[in-house]
């Protein structure tokens, strides 16, 4: 089941046409990837090693606008692991229907502070990942 984050919707996520902007809805996206990992990873060990997933790449399809006070679920789920790479699927949904307001796929690599480089996902990386992949 994919993890679920809300968010409601303020004035100052609006634009001139009062929808949400764009942009907004990459903050809306990543405050529900560090809920996903608060909630199903042990997220202080994980930033202790040293290790980040960072993004490098978002393909995200806006479909319904979502307005002010709307309550927005975000729906976070990994959709594949990859040697190098692993993509979060996330769909945000207006609370109470079907209507999806955008949806996005969401790459990420390993990357090691320490080394200042991507690394290859593996040991506990690939375990957690794998894990979460089939929790979906």
């Amino acid at each position: 089941m994919p993890h679920q984050t809300s968010i409601k919707v303020r004035g100052y996520h609006l634009d001139l046409y009062c929808h949400v902007n764009n942009a907004r809805y990459l903050e809306f996206l990543e405050e529900a990837r560090w809920t996903f990992f608060e909630d199903r990873a042990d997220l202080p060990a994980f930033l202790a090693s040293g290790i980040a997933l960072i993004v490098v790449n978002i393909n995200i399809d806006y479909r319904h606008p979502a307005t002010m006070n709307d309550e927005l679920v975000i729906e976070t789920s990994v959709k594949s692991v990859g040697n190098r790479s692993s993509v979060l699927h996330q769909s945000v949904r207006l609370a109470g229907s079907d209507k999806i307001a955008a949806s996005a796929d969401v790459t990420l690599v390993a990357y090691n502070g320490r080394q200042q480089k991507a690394i290859p996902i593996e040991g506990q990386l690939r375990e957690l990942l794998e894990t979460l992949q089939h929790q979906a």
